[in-house]
């Protein structure tokens, strides 16, 4: 093929050399005919793709449809329900919500339900009506001095850097409007997130941005200064997140602008090291010490902990040294292994940490095992977009939750799957001026506060058909599931639900007891791992 190519080529030139001075109008056909072969050329020389050298030109048509693939699929293969991460319905019910436009159902649900894995809930003959106003839930446990009325739907983290400042800007200013916390990500507290005053929950990631030493140490002294702002409302110590949990991340020198540097307390032209772990503690118990720190330097603010499950041994050893300890988070955010809108790995996406709902599960357990569970608040954070999806989470162990990308969506996100190119067509995730131009804050300001409010009224009329009269008294068991054709159980029955102090007394489940064994309160390794090694001769005794 390329010597043919080649060969064309050459009596293209030798062609054009003979009839063009005798037929001038020919000259046109260059218009149309010259770029192709310089393209063709160029593909014919270049060494990187070998599909574009080997078939010079025609092999673009190749990498131009790969480049379009995400839209074609969205637009023209995918069917209303089988869209990912978030389905065409999902996203045309964001869109409607924010918008304020139409958002009903016609014709009946387009749903099988009769296939495996459908869900749904049992109304009542007894429906109530709810206020939606008063759908709220207060975080603050027994040494909180600041608790917080929260709505049980929030922004989740997403920092300034990773969305536009116009992004953040509207973001912050719907939770104003609509009453509602907006978490700044671990990007520290911006310009962006104080213009509009919506209440702020400030989370402290392993860089310490906003907090730290030269060194990337925690500072205790910039901490107290931001932390006291009335406009944070909550403190957050991201241990791990969803997206990429144990993994660490460096900001290039090239995006470290004089504002990023200002932000994060970090110098200007170095590239800025967000390690996996954290510094300021190694083990339970110091983690237990460090929210206290935090506490006490908020001036009683509450303090909470995001993670994703990992180990389930190295949470329950954190539940001994609170037990310890008596010093509680107020609350704990539980991230699920399927990813937000940080972009990560694909085998860290994929494969690693435990999916939202199984990780929900095992923390509330624990923390009712342990009887810590009436003093901490569970905050669920992952794909949550409808009133549905909210319920579910409360049902199965939360108390309120978070949403990030159903909240980009509000602002106009088009599911490009493009967040880490810094191309984002809809002006959300991208530092490009005039990418981020395009999104109006004003207006996308008014549809974030819309699209939250909808979604609790939906919420309310819910619960309401349930006949029930607070989130607080969801339960596993109002969520059915079809586990085959001809049988249905609802979350009770298919997962165990512990009782008060089923992990501090002589009868543990059997399938807490081994991962309880290995935990201890003055390590996250195993308990085995950390014992005194006997000598030789002892062993042999």
């Amino acid at each position: 093929m390329r010597k043919e190519f080649l060969l064309l080529f050459i009596g293209y030139i030798i062609f054009m050399a003979i009839v063009l001075p005798f037929y001038r109008h020919i000259i046109w056909s260059t218009v149309f005919v010259g770029p192709i072969l310089l393209l063709g050329t160029y593909d014919y020389m270049q060494k990187h793709d070998t599909i574009r050298r080997n078939f010079p030109f025609l092999g673009r048509f190749r990498s131009w449809l790969l480049a379009i693939r995400p839209e074609i699929q969205q637009y023209f293969i995918e069917s209303n329900s089988s869209g990912r991460p978030y389905s065409r319905e999902e996203r045309e019910t964001v869109y409607a919500r924010s918008k304020n436009v139409l958002d009903t159902l016609p014709f009946g649900t387009q749903k099988d339900v009769y296939e495996v894995g459908y869900e749904w809930i049992n109304h009542s003959f007894l429906p109530t009506n709810l206020h939606p106003e008063d759908i709220r839930v207060t975080i603050g446990g027994p040494d909180c001095k600041q608790p917080y009325s929260a709505s049980i739907l929030n922004i989740s983290a997403m920092s300034y850097g990773s969305l536009s400042s116009n992004a953040v800007l509207a973001l912050n200013g719907g939770a104003k409007d609509g009453n509602f916390a907006h978490c700044t990500g671990e990007g520290s507290i911006s310009k962006y997130h104080k213009e509009n005053g919506g209440d702020l929950i400030w989370q402290i990631g392993t860089g310490y941005f906003g907090c730290r030493t030269p060194e990337g140490n925690f500072n205790p002294e910039t901490f107290k200064e931001r932390a006291t702002l009335d406009q944070v409302k909550m403190i957050e110590i991201k241990i791990s997140q969803g997206a990429k949990p144990g993994h660490g991340g460096i900001l290039p020198a090239e995006k470290v602008t004089a504002e990023i540097a200002e932000i994060r307390d970090v110098p200007r032209g170095k590239d800025v090291n967000s390690p996996p772990g954290h510094k300021a503690f190694s083990t339970p118990l110091e983690l237990c010490h460090f929210i206290k720190q935090l506490r006490d330097l908020s001036g009683g603010k509450p303090v909470g902990i995001k993670l994703c499950v990992g180990k389930r041994r190295e949470f329950l050893a954190f539940c001994k040294a609170m037990n310890e300890t008596k010093i509680l988070p107020d609350y704990i955010v539980v991230d699920g292994g399927e990813g937000g809108t940080g972009a990560a790995p694909l085998e860290f996406s994929n494969y690693i940490g435990s999916p939202g709902i199984e990780g929900l599960i095992f923390v509330h357990n624990s923390l009712v095992g342990f009887n810590l569970r009436k003093d901490i608040k569970i905050i669920f954070g992952g794909k949550i977009s409808t009133a549905f999806g909210i319920i579910k989470r409360i049902a199965l162990g939360a108390d309120l939750v978070y949403a990030a990308r159903s909240f980009m969506l509000s602002l106009g996100c088009i599911q490009a799957i493009k967040c880490n190119t810094n191309e984002c067509p809809a002006g959300v995730a991208t530092q490009n001026p005039h990418l981020a131009a395009g999104l109006v804050v004003k207006e996308k300001r008014k549809r974030v506060e819309v699209f939250h409010r909808e979604t609790i009224e939906s919420f309310s009329h819910m619960l309401g058909a349930m006949g029930l009269n607070h989130p607080s008294e969801l339960r596993p068991w109002h969520l059915m599931r079809r586990i085959n054709q001809w049988e249905t159980k609802h979350y009770g029955e298919i997962y165990t639900y512990l009782r008060e102090g089923d992990l501090v007394g002589d009868n543990v489940p059997v399938h807490y007891k081994r991962a309880l064994d290995a935990a201890t309160a003055q390590s996250f390794h195993h308990i085995d791992d950390i014992k005194p090694k006997a000598s030789s001769a002892e062993a042999r005794v």
